[in-house]
């Protein structure tokens, strides 16, 4: 009895297991079970093993290797899913985006990603220690258009060091170079036109190339919300060092003027491309001289001027062509001239000059000006001007071929081409020539070659009234209200030439530019003068004679005015007998002023300090900037020391916008600032109709 129950009790345990075996295994499927209402799983087949196979995408059927294998690296399962995604779109058009720069490294470096090498059924990832090597010379590129290092070019994600086994994705390339003749580095620049946008990053591209030399930085914006952005070289970038001269180029106030805008961009490009190469001239210029160059002072204008030359390009309508160049654009979005828009000083120099002790320097801004309309471009550029110690500057123009210099304004109401100069007729004329000079034609005297405003004078340089008169003018700003001596370069007949143009127009100007740049540069002083006593106003003796026996195409001296304690002395004022117009000493008491050659006496002053006074001798010939120091003793303020400067009725020299009239511009500014985070790039419509969801990763901060 007891045995049949054990024989019945593991018979019961057995038919449960097989229930169980048979519950669990997958139903087979019939085709009458689903009729019946009975539904049962299909078995799922066994994943496909990876194969490898044949490169199919067209960006990167140039790679050194012949097979890839997916999913990717990426994940992507298919070609076609690789093809479809934001990755692959960016592999197609990097070149484009930066300008030909980098490629096609960072393509191949993309595609060795995007199509990984297989071999023997299993993926080989690429070397780390190229993407790294990538990624440190082409990085700057990125930033130049604002755009973030993308992340599938993670160096630590999806690339392996030579330990775990990887290839270099650029054999392929070095291969190619290798095998064909080095050629010798040299500066590349594409002359063509670009817009606002294209400009800008042109800017920050270079200043990113170049960081050790270069930065950008905004002075403020336009009517319709458009950056001023400068670019700066030095060999300090942003910092304003000791008897280090600096210099500033402003182009495209007129906004259908155009050959400048684009001379000012080349400029910059070369600047960064030849200090890169190693050129010793221009290293030496930005080792010595703080460079500011302003490419559009009216990009507003630009855009205007531009869109509408585009629309006439094909017109048969010759007559209608040339109107628009010379007035669309012209001004701003307000339709305001900039350059009659700034605070007409030169009226009250001539209704001072009659008075003794008037000066024609640091003239302060009559508050009545501050209730017309002032632009904002004009607003920011008269706060940079004050903000830096600028020594000389160029401003670019077009309409005829030569340099005009201060005054615009002619010195007789009723006379609208009467030369009208400054108390440094002397020395503007000097600055004018050295541009006129080295450029390709400007100095062949051709009288009236546009035929456009008369005769031009002499040797391409003309004094501003003396060709027409016009008050607001911004060289004559400079001058009577800052250390600044401005000229103002007319640069051809056609004031928006074609592309095919514009480097015919770099040839004629490379040269100028860089000379100009030049005339101003810092060099160490070649003499002491330790041993020097300075004179005093109190004295007797005679003034002091030096002799600075120094050559170069720049005429002037350069020095500090210091307290007996060697503190370098800010807001002291440096004067040179004869000449009506004093220049300022800068933050930590160095000055530089530009003269011509010949004997000179020099007053240092400040108020709270005794003058000092020194005679020099200056040679025909130049080649480095005297070094003339002054050191001032404490004494009782003289009571006439302020009333040589003062101008009865008009405010002081530090008032700038003293109602806040136009404190709208920095709000606005900063508004937009806030908006501007919101803003996509101008590259992002290559992606905004990407397959899938949009590449934010693309986007910095």
């Amino acid at each position: 009895m007891e045995y049949f129950i054990r024989r019945k009790m593991k018979t019961i345990v057995f038919l449960n297991a097989l229930a169980t075996v048979v519950w669990c295994a997958p139903s087979l499927c019939d085709p009458e079970d689903e009729f019946l209402g009975i539904f049962c799983k299909e078995p799922e087949p066994e994943p496909e093993q990876p194969k490898c196979m044949d490169i199919m995408m067209n960006y990167c059927d140039d790679m050194s290797y012949t097979h890839t294998v997916y999913p990717n690296i990426l994940g992507h399962r298919t070609r076609e899913e690789a093809e479809l995604g934001p990755e692959y779109l960016l592999v197609s058009v990097v070149h484009n985006l930066l300008n030909g720069e980098c490629t096609p490294d960072i393509r191949m470096l993309g595609c060795s990603v995007l199509v990984p090498r297989c071999e023997k059924e299993k993926v080989l990832k690429p070397c780390r220690s190229t993407c790294e090597a990538v990624r440190k010379n082409c990085y700057h590129a990125f930033e130049g258009i604002e755009m973030a290092w993308p992340y599938f070019l993670d160096c630590d994600r999806f690339f392996v060091s030579d330990q775990e086994g990887c290839y270099d994705p650029l054999e392929g390339l070095r291969a190619k170079q290798e095998g064909n003749t080095p050629e010798k580095p040299h500066t590349v620049i594409q002359f063509s036109y670009q817009s606002n946008a294209q400009m800008n990053s042109i800017l920050k591209k270079t200043a990113a190339r170049c960081s050790e030399i270069a930065m950008t930085y905004s002075i403020g914006r336009s009517v319709e919300g458009k950056d001023l952005l400068v670019i700066e070289f030095s060999n300090n970038p942003g910092v304003h060092e000791l008897l280090e001269p600096e210099m500033k180029y402003i182009g495209n106030m007129h906004g259908n003027e155009v050959l400048g805008r684009q001379l000012l961009i080349y400029l910059a490009q070369y600047l960064c491309s030849e200090y890169l190469l190693g050129n010793r001239r221009i290293q030496t210029l930005i080792n010595t001289t703080r460079i500011h160059i302003l490419p559009s002072m009216n990009p507003d204008g630009y855009e205007l001027a531009s869109a509408e030359v585009q629309d006439t390009i094909d017109s048969e309508n010759e007559e209608a062509q040339n109107y628009n160049s010379w007035t669309l654009g012209r001004g701003n979005a307000q339709n305001i001239d900039l350059n009659r828009n700034f605070p007409d000083l030169t009226t009250i120099v001539y209704s001072r000059r009659r008075h003794r002790r008037f000066r024609s320097n640091h003239i302060p801004i009559p508050e009545a000006y501050w209730f017309g309309k002032v632009a904002p471009e004009t607003y920011a550029v008269m706060k940079w001007i004050r903000s830096f110690p600028f020594v000389l500057s160029a401003n670019f123009h077009g309409g005829e071929l030569l340099v005009s210099y201060p005054y615009d304004l002619s010195k007789h109401p009723l006379e609208q081409k009467m030369f009208s100069p400054t108390p440094d007729e002397q020395v503007f004329k000097q600055i004018a020539r050295t541009y006129a000079d080295a450029h390709a034609t400007m100095s062949e005297g051709n009288s009236g070659r546009c035929e456009n405003f008369g005769s031009i004078g002499q040797d391409g340089i003309i004094n501003g009234a003396r060709w027409y008169s016009f008050a607001g003018g911004m060289q004559d700003f400079n001058y009577l209200h800052t250390n600044c001596f401005e000229v103002t370069v007319e640069l051809g007949c056609d004031k928006f030439p074609a592309e095919e143009e514009l480097y015919t127009g770099w040839k004629d100007n490379k040269e100028a530019l860089l000379t100009f740049m030049e005339s101003v540069r810092d060099f160490k002083a070649s003499i002491s003068f330790q041993n020097i006593t300075p004179f005093h106003k109190s004295e007797t003796s005679s003034p002091l004679t030096l002799r600075l026996n120094v050559y170069q195409v720049h005429r002037g001296i350069k020095g500090i005015v210091k307290d007996a304690d060697g503190n370098g002395i800010k807001g002291a004022r440096i004067s040179v007998r004869g000449i009506r117009h004093d220049i300022t000493t800068a933050e930590n008491g160095d000055y530089w002023r530009l003269l011509t050659a010949g004997i000179h006496i020099l007053t240092a002053s400040a108020p709270g300090y005794t003058r000092a006074m020194k005679k020099i001798h200056l040679p025909a010939r130049m080649q480095k900037a005297g070094r003339v120091d002054f050191v001032l003793q404490k004494a009782v303020v003289e009571p006439d020391m302020e009333e040589d400067y003062r101008i009865p009725s008009m405010g002081t020299y530090e008032d700038f916008d003293p109602y806040n009239q136009f404190e709208r511009y920095t709000i606005s500014e900063q508004n937009q600032n806030g908006e501007e985070g919101q803003e996509k790039p101008w590259w992002w419509s290559y992606f905004s109709h990407a397959h899938g969801s949009a590449p934010t990763w693309l986007l910095r901060n």
